[in-house]
C-alpha cells in the first residue's frame, strides 16, 4: 500500500498518555482519532446525502486527542488487519511512539448512535463472526 507517512498521525484515548504502546491504533484521520478517544464499541463511517464524511459511534467517555510526536515510517506501522473502515483508516503500531496532547475531547451528542442503529450494527457484527 502506498501511503504518505509524513502526514500527521493521531491517537485518541480516554487516558492521559505520554506515548502509545506497541500494538496501539493510530490514524491520519484527526476526527476518527477524536472519536476513538471516547472508547466506542462501534464506529460507523459514511458519506451523507450532502457528500460529507460522517462519523457516528457508541463511545460515552470524555478523552484526549494526541498527535504522534515523532516521525512514523512504514517500518513503524501496518494497516489494521481486521478493520471495517476504509483502507488506510486504521494502523497498528509496531513500537511505542511519543505523543503530544492536542486537546481534550467531549462526546458530541449528534454523533452518538441511536439504540436501533446499535442493535443493527451488533446484528451485522454477529453475522460476520458466525462460522
Amino acid at each position: 500500500m502506498e501511503w504518505d507517512y509524513a502526514k500527521p498521525w493521531y491517537h485518541g484515548s480516554p487516558e492521559r498518555l505520554t506515548y502509545t504502546r506497541q500494538g496501539s491504533t493510530i490514524t491520519q484521520d484527526r476526527d476518527l482519532a477524536r472519536v476513538f478517544s471516547h472508547k466506542p464499541t462501534f464506529v460507523s463511517c459514511y458519506t451523507d446525502s450532502d457528500g460529507r464524511y460522517r462519523l457516528r459511534h457508541s463511545g460515552t467517555r470524555p478523552g484526549y486527542l494526541y498527535r504522534i510526536a515523532e516521525s512514523v515510517s512504514a517500518e513503524d506501522v501496518y494497516p489494521h488487519p481486521r478493520t471495517t473502515m476504509r483502507s488506510g483508516a486504521e494502523w497498528i503500531t509496531k513500537r511505542d511512539l511519543r505523543v503530544e496532547l492536542v486537546s481534550t475531547t467531549i462526546v458530541v451528542p449528534e454523533e452518538m448512535l441511536a439504540q436501533d442503529e446499535l442493535d443493527e450494527l451488533q446484528r451485522r457484527f454477529a453475522l460476520q463472526r458466525a462460522p
